[in-house]
């Protein structure tokens, strides 16, 4: 009965702990969210990514391109929270990336897809978007939530056999990452998406060009996974979101340019 009452208790404790962070997070679209990290903590697994990564990757000497991401970035970062460190990295990939804790990657790649100025301010904007609604801390949070469940599922499944455990388990497990995990990613995506294209826009960067971009990405891209599978949307799926949040977007950037803001970085 103690074992029993104990494997009742953690099953308890898990399904309030999921219940309570789900219930009172939302990301700055209004979605339900999980974030059980704080931020200093976020802002410092990201600050030693970023360190390996300048170690692990060699920077560009370029200072003409380094210059324009610059440019592109300092007129997006103007708008954001913080400070903000800017590398752009000797890599063929067309990639971009933004960690807690105002540090952002620019990939040499990106700058042969990314056309001009706007496109490439779509790229980065997404990128600061995924930290100005926390979603590592969401990724990292969701990740912890699912290992809690899958080991009380463990305990709880021992009852049936070490043959049936195994199954049960590897079947829990094809649930937590196609159920929860990728899900929450493809949302992390789409608002981002969203949040980026808006703040290019206030930016005075034109929110048409995130189109293009990823048309452009598309065709270098070739074939895809299923979305379903995927922790991206299809590139059909994002470039209709995109389109649709242009009501939004137009406006802002027409403001922007009212306001004397747009941008003039060139390559």
């Amino acid at each position: 009965m103690p074992a029993v009452f104990a494997l009742r208790t953690r099953v308890a404790l898990v399904a309030v702990l999921v219940a309570a962070v789900v219930a009172c997070s939302t990301s700055p679209t209004g979605r339900r969210t999980i974030k059980l990290f704080p931020d200093d903590q976020m802002a410092a697994m990201g600050a030693a990514a970023y360190q390996e990564t300048k170690q692990q990757m060699k920077i560009s000497g370029d200072s003409g391109d380094r210059n324009y991401v610059a440019c592109v970035s300092r007129n997006l970062t103007a708008l954001a929270d913080g400070s903000w460190e800017v590398t752009l990295f000797e890599d063929e990939s067309a990639n971009a990336f933004a960690l807690p804790g105002g540090k952002i990657g620019v990939h040499t790649g990106l700058l042969d897809v990314a056309e001009n100025q706007d496109q490439l301010a779509a790229v980065i904007g997404h990128e600061i978007a995924h930290v100005q609604a926390e979603h590592a801390n969401e990724r990292v949070s969701t990740g912890y939530v699912a290992q809690a469940g899958l080991q009380v599922a463990e305990a709880v499944t021992g009852a049936y056999g070490a043959a049936n455990q195994r199954q049960i388990m590897s079947l829990l497990g094809l649930g937590a990452q196609f159920g929860l995990l990728l899900p929450f990613s493809r949302a992390q995506e789409s608002e981002s998406d969203e949040l980026g294209q808006d703040l290019m826009a206030r930016a005075g960067f034109d929110p048409r060009a995130a189109i293009t971009l990823w048309q452009n990405m598309a065709r270098q891209g070739g074939g895809a996974p299923p979305e379903f599978l995927s922790t991206h949307p299809s590139h059909d799926t994002r470039i209709e979101d995109l389109r649709n949040n242009l009501k939004s977007a137009i406006p802002i950037y027409e403001q922007a340019k009212r306001q004397g803001r747009r941008p003039s970085c060139r390559r």
